[in-house]
């Protein structure tokens, strides 16, 4: 059984100008809301680890854990404002985003609420701000701590400077998770924020090095980068029509997680042994999926059903 940890909030996307100011449309997000999405829809066992709160909008983010048969155990509910986070979109579909989140009921996961995880659970993701935010961020490194040694241990840092603008505070905690991770996922777009000049391949190489044993480096347009012990596989991008990013990286992640379930790799150990043909196999699954995330306007993940 998958956990996925992290914030839960709504994404809001400005829909045009109305006759007494602004439209808006709210869609249910959060990076880590959307790997759990990801992973429920695309038939895998997963339960939400996060603080929502108690008012309409946490009851919404409930309601959608429901529908998508996502296990809702682990989840604190709080009495704290949902977290919003204002998306603008460029030309190409590209996002842009505002959170509005101090004090949310996404930063409020506490020690005591660990008690509520399921005991079947056996992998464990992590990412985006929650991991650098307070008090969540410290719950989720006691939770690492415990399962690390014994479950799969996922992670994307997912940056997200405009929630927090202390990149040492993002490179200290994607430092300490690299031991700590079997499967690591990091955009090239934030290795150039925490590693500026330095290449993939010596990042990747540094973090095998420290002891994660898959390293993915996802790269927008130009697919995807592999790399283990083994050596570096390459799997170009699916071609579609873009509508947006938005949910992309994190479609990918969950993806990838379920590839893993699926042909029996979701161990430790398993994840060691991957050779190059088969990480090609996993990484062109996860590219497939997050293209047809792209193509469709919002984090609208895709259904098993539609990756053949």
């Amino acid at each position: 059984m998958f956990i996925v940890c992290g914030e839960a909030l709504f994404d809001v996307f400005a829909t045009g100008s109305t006759p007494t100011g602004i439209g808006f449309d709210g869609r249910i997000g959060g990076s880590p809301f959307n790997v759990a999405l990801g992973l429920a829809r695309l038939g895998q066992p997963v339960g939400f680890c996060g603080g929502i709160g108690r008012g309409f909008a946490g009851e919404r983010l409930m309601q959608a854990l429901a529908d998508e048969g996502i296990d809702a155990r682990a989840v604190a509910r709080v009495d704290a404002p949902t977290t919003l986070s204002l998306v603008g979109l460029d030309a190409q579909g590209v996002p842009s985003y505002a959170f509005y989140g101090h004090g949310g009921a996404d930063r409020q996961l506490r020690a005591e609420h660990l008690a509520a995880i399921p005991p079947q659970a056996n992998c464990f993701h992590f990412g985006s701000y929650a991991m650098v935010v307070q008090p969540v961020g410290a719950t989720q490194r006691a939770l690492v701590e415990r399962e690390h040694q014994h479950s799969v241990i996922s992670y994307d840092p997912n940056i997200r400077a405009n929630v927090e603008p202390d990149l040492d505070l993002w490179r200290a905690t994607l430092q300490w998770m690299v031991p700590r991770t079997h499967l690591l996922k990091v955009s090239d777009e934030d290795l150039g924020l925490l590693y500026p000049g330095r290449s993939i391949e010596q990042w990747a190489a540094d973090a095998l090095a420290a002891g994660t044993p898959l390293v993915v480096v996802t790269r927008g347009g130009e697919g995807a980068v592999g790399f283990t012990a083994r050596g570096s596989v390459v799997v170009p991008p699916v071609r579609v029509t873009v509508a947006d990013t938005v949910g992309a990286g994190d479609t990918f992640q969950a993806a990838l997680l379920t590839w893993a379930a699926e042909t029996g790799r979701l161990s430790p150990a398993a994840l060691a042994q991957i050779d190059n043909p088969t990480l090609v196999e996993a990484l062109g699954f996860a590219a497939r999926a997050a293209a047809i995330t792209c193509s469709r306007r919002g984090a609208d993940l895709p259904r098993r059903v539609e990756l053949g």
